[in-house]
């Protein structure tokens, strides 16, 4: 049956002085992800597709380069639109994160709201899976926020109830089935490759 890897994009380069939708992966994150590649290889993936920030296309580009793959783009893929506030330095943005999984039906300080973020992002994959040409596995690289409010949808529990991804750097992946669209294996690292 073929597979769904739905993957967050590892390391980025962080420049308050540029827009986060244009922070490309830095040299951890690429290496991370040329790693997992390597785990893709000879594997029956036949789609890439990326959302439209800098960090996902580069994370798909360098899977699809490894497996000789086009890669497409969705802006639909995209993470919680948090352009209202621009970048937020931690520790305030991870407070700003917990409100946003804590009160989903509230735009908090801008954001789109959670339950809207949600029902984009599992618009969006599931669009993929049911319209892609190709039978084999389909590689998505979006983001962590969107990744765990999908999960939520996936595991039938409230935003904020789902499983988290493990690593603080990004970088990880769940395996979906593609038809129907279930959830086959929970959050893993990329480190831990892809296997059937």
């Amino acid at each position: 049956m073929a597979s769904l890897i739905f993957v967050t994009h590892p390391e980025v380069v962080i420049d308050p002085n540029q827009p986060v939708p244009e922070w490309p992966l830095n040299a951890i994150g690429r290496a991370r992800m040329e790693r997992f590649a390597e785990t893709l290889a000879g594997k029956n993936v036949s789609a890439v597709y990326a959302s439209t920030e800098r960090k996902a296309m580069d994370g798909a580009e360098i899977v699809a380069g490894r497996l000789g793959l086009p890669y497409r783009t969705d802006e639909h893929l995209g993470e919680n639109d948090r352009s209202a506030t621009g970048y937020v330095a931690p520790p305030e943005f991870w407070e700003i994160v917990a409100e946003f999984f804590g009160r989903p039906h509230e735009s908090v300080r801008g954001w789109e709201r959670a339950i809207d973020a949600q029902a984009r992002i599992v618009k969006a994959v599931t669009s993929v899976a049911r319209d892609e040409p190709t039978s084999g596995d389909i590689v998505i690289v979006s983001h962590g926020g969107v990744g765990c409010l999908l999960t939520a949808h996936l595991q039938g529990v409230a935003i904020g109830q789902e499983s988290r991804p493990s690593h603080p750097g990004g970088g990880c992946y769940l395996v979906l089935d593609r038809d129907p669209l279930a959830l086959r294996r929970d959050w893993r690292v990329i480190e831990d490759g892809f296997g059937a």
